[in-house]
């Protein structure tokens, strides 16, 4: 099949020269003339034919071998490894699909399509790079020589609607009683940080949380590569870093971007995710008046996400410990931790308030815990158990949101 499609492909590819602006409906044309004209096309059944044709065409316009993996809407990762080796995770397991590119050389082809869709740029001098595709489905991508055994793409699905808490109780990843308090610190415009391994689900609870953002308000998301999908703000702004160009200038950063939004008039910002020094412009965005502000980062825990963010404040600033506790025990309110368990499923593990400075460090006072209680049918069964109560109320009372 494979040696079938790469003939078609060149015959296609040496009548579109004429077609410089060829539509998909005229490429889909010349792929089925010259499917009907090969002498191996002949011999095909129909349904070979319609498969030969989208193999072809996905070659040309789409993803190639990828595009298949893309459209599966039960498909949540998609894992190059080189040319010849493709992976994907499905209902939690890996699998190697059956199909490769066709040489190295196509496999570039693939990524340097990939990244112009979004004015990108990844070469030898920048062989790294974060972009997403159509559908925001996130990519990461390292070139050889960089990645020893070929080219890699990691490319992160999201579903074409944005999840709601309702979808998520149902799922058992969080509580009705977890939920109804967490929504009433939204509207009371609490400071909020979501942290969780890699593939815990921060980017899905975070647009699912946002959900709770009175409509009426201002927001500026910032991120490195668009991949909320905040729905129901009309007033809504989305910015999106930029990598610098080929002589290494015009980058736009996410310290660029908070300190852009801060002259934009926000009523909440909405940091995707916080990965470096762009943190100390984060916390003081939250400690001058842009309360309700939401971020994610990566960390194994609560306690882990305090040390992460005060080693992120340092790469930018060079300031006292104590003051980089001081600032974020005063911007940040509530801390909430999400875990992949054993079983695959995501779950809400921890929600935490910051409740001060005690003995030179920043103090959590634990909320909600999920606690484990055993399995059924192979799936993590527990309960999520009130650990504490809001010590801070000032804002709820200030919302008209505090009850006795």
């Amino acid at each position: 099949m494979q040696e079938q499609v790469n003939k078609i492909r060149k015959r296609v590819l040496e009548r579109m020269d004429v077609f410089q602006s060829s539509s998909d409906e005229e490429v889909l044309a010349l792929i089925w003339e010259e499917i009907k004209e090969s002498r191996s096309g002949k011999l095909l059944s129909l349904e070979k034919r319609e498969q030969l044709s989208k193999s072809v065409f996905h070659s040309l316009r789409r993803l190639d071998v990828l595009q298949e993996l893309v459209e599966d809407e039960s498909i949540t990762e998609i894992m190059v490894n080189g040319y010849e080796h493709i992976f994907y995770e499905q209902g939690g397991k890996i699998f190697e699909w059956k199909g490769k590119f066709s040489s190295r050389e196509k496999l570039e082809d693939i990524i340097q399509q990939i990244v112009a869709g979004n004015n990108r740029m990844v070469n030898e001098s920048n062989p790294i790079v974060d972009t997403r595709l159509q559908d925001g489905s996130r990519v990461n991508i390292v070139l050889s020589p960089i990645a020893l055994d070929g080219s890699v793409i990691s490319i992160r699905k999201f579903p074409k609607e944005p999840m709601h808490m309702e979808q998520l109780i149902c799922y058992q990843s969080i509580s009705r009683e977890v939920v109804d308090f967490l929504a009433v610190l939204v509207k009371a415009r609490y400071n909020i940080f979501i942290s969780g391994g890699t593939g815990s689900g921060k980017t899905t609870f975070l647009n699912a949380l946002s959900e709770f953002i009175p409509k009426d308000t201002r927001v500026i998301t910032i991120e490195d590569s668009a991949e909320l999908k905040i729905t129901g703000i009309p007033n809504l702004v989305r910015f999106e870093t930029r990598n610098a160009n080929v002589q290494g200038e015009n980058a736009i950063s996410m310290r660029d971007l908070i300190r852009t939004a801060l002259r934009a008039r926000p009523d909440i910002i909405i940091v995707g995710e916080c990965r470096g020094s762009e943190a100390i412009d984060m916390l003081q965005a939250m400690n001058t008046g842009h309360d309700g502000s939401l971020s994610t980062g990566h960390a194994n825990s609560c306690v882990d996400m305090i040390s992460r963010l005060e080693t992120m404040v340092l790469m930018g600033m060079n300031l006292p410990l104590s003051a980089i506790r001081g600032q974020i025990a005063s911007g940040i309110d509530i801390m909430i931790h999400l875990g992949r368990m054993r079983d695959k499923s995501r779950k809400v593990l921890e929600v935490a308030e910051i409740s001060g400075i005690e003995n030179g460090a920043v103090s959590l006072h634990s909320l909600f815990r999920f606690r484990e209680t055993g399995e059924k049918d192979g799936k993590i069964v527990g309960f999520w158990e009130k650990t504490g109560s809001l010590k801070h109320t000032q804002k709820l009372k200030a919302a008209g949101l505090w009850k006795e």
